[in-house]
């Protein structure tokens, strides 16, 4: 606010000084009493004494006000990062970036190294930016991180419009560290079973074992029991990623809600505006491109920017135990009885066991067959692993038509009026000779021999 002659704008603490020194002129207080109200030494109130009878009240502002701050950023550099973020925003570049991640891309791309208060207090400033109410969202209880890294792990997949309408639709598939924020992702076409194993096997090979996993209750993790009641049903069904992780001595532990895994959905909400960026600065267009630029650049950003150190040091992952197959266990199993000729059917194929592999009371055994990850078919058996080789399929013997009957000639109506002459003549010569026959029904012979009998009462 501008100041005039009649009127000047101190502080609060401004005002207190020049009411201590009005006391002291006054003699109401000594120096030594206003240096201990005012909490400096008795030395500077005779400074202040001094100016404020020289200048007058004046004197006891600070010297600085008015002036402009020695670390204030320079101008140029001002107009130079507002003319940047208005041509990227222009060019549909930044159109959808915040003063923070505009903040970072000037620095990395142009050498502006300003915070992102400042940025904003510019954007604002030149009407770029606009101030933004803080909405009052419903408050949950923030559950406490796990102490070591290992110990639980959030699972889930998040469906967006990853490449903004310039490729096929995919879907991030990802994995965060309970205790360190650590990320691990993928892109993949769909959202199945065969790719979340995949990215699991990744997470496996990369670190070990998590003790437990926490995913939602899709049908990827959770069926509904089916047949419960039936003496054959089995005590627990599980899913093919719930028999995986049994087997890999896993714990699966089921989210009630969204906000119960909030860790990886807030890690969602920032891929969907960072990386969707990020994705459009390189041109991505397929799930390769994408893939290469999640793993090379945003997985080391978030790493290196998001992870926090666990409270408690060490590892809580577990190796993998002696003669476990990752790639037996990642994989779709389904469980066939062996026909007599030693051969099981799945999925419309017929897969047959090699001679050197079939021994006794193999015929009608119950197994374990394995899609594996890689295309091939395996089958389980009295704890062996056989591989499976499908049959030849016979070609299918050439359906012959069946022939047609000639077509029936036209007949004229004296032929129609013979043909139905012959039939009657026919008939008759039938009741003729039925007529003759001695065993027939009675009711025959009186209707045939005996006259109607007329006025009998």
């Amino acid at each position: 606010m501008a100041e005039t002659r009649e009127e000047l704008w101190m502080s609060a603490k401004e005002r207190d000084r020049l009411k201590v020194l009005h006391e002291v002129h006054k003699r109401h207080i000594t120096q030594r009493q206003a240096a201990v109200e005012l909490g400096v030494s008795v030395r500077w109130v005779r400074k202040l004494l001094g100016r404020w009878r020289a200048r007058g009240d004046g004197a006891l502002r600070h010297g600085l006000r008015g002036r402009s701050s020695n670390r204030k950023t320079p101008e140029g550099v001002k107009r130079r990062a507002v003319e940047v973020y208005r041509q990227n925003q222009q060019a549909k570049l930044w159109h959808d970036y915040g003063p923070t991640l505009a903040a970072e891309e000037l620095a990395r791309q142009h050498g502006i190294v300003i915070s992102r208060e400042t940025l904003r207090q510019w954007l604002i400033e030149a009407k770029l930016w606009r101030r933004r109410r803080a909405r009052v969202e419903q408050a949950h209880v923030w559950r406490a991180r796990r102490a070591r890294h290992g110990e639980l792990v959030q699972w889930d997949t998040s469906e967006h419009d990853w490449l903004e309408g310039r490729g096929e639709k995919l879907y991030l598939i990802a994995m965060i560290d309970d205790a360190t924020s650590e990320l691990t992702a993928r892109f993949v076409a769909h959202d199945s079973t065969q790719e979340n194993l995949r990215l699991l096997r990744c997470y496996v090979e990369q670190h070990g074992r998590p003790l437990s996993v926490y995913t939602d209750k899709a049908s990827l993790f959770q069926i509904a029991p089916r047949a419960i009641h039936h003496r054959d049903a089995p005590e627990q069904q599980l899913t093919q990623i719930g028999r995986a992780l049994q087997e890999l001595n896993i714990e699966w532990i089921p989210a009630h809600s969204p906000q119960a895994k909030g860790r990886i959905e807030r890690a969602f909400q920032t891929a969907q505006d960072r990386l969707v960026k990020g994705l459009r600065q390189v041109g991505a267009q397929g799930a390769e491109t994408a893939n290469q630029y999640l793993e090379q650049v945003y997985l080391p950003l978030w790493n290196r920017r998001f992870r926090r150190q666990p409270q408690l040091a060490g590892d809580a992952h577990r190796p993998l135990l002696p003669g476990t197959n990752l790639d037996s266990v990642l994989s779709i199993c389904e469980s066939r009885v062996i026909s007599q000729d030693h051969t099981v059917r799945w999925q419309g194929v017929i897969y047959r066991v090699e001679r050197q592999h079939i021994t006794a009371a193999m015929r009608g055994a119950r197994v374990l067959l394995e899609r594996r990850l890689d295309g091939s078919t395996w089958m389980r058996w009295r704890h062996r692993t056989l591989a499976l080789d499908a049959c030849e399929v016979r070609p299918a013997l050439p359906i012959q038509p069946a022939p047609q009957p000639a077509a029936k000639p036209m007949r004229s109506e004296r032929e129609k009026a013979l043909a139905k002459q012959r039939k009657l003549e026919a008939r008759r010569r039938w009741d003729a000779i039925f007529s003759r026959l001695p065993n027939r029904p009675i009711w025959q012979v009186m209707r045939d021999s005996s006259p109607p009998t007329r006025g009998l009462r």
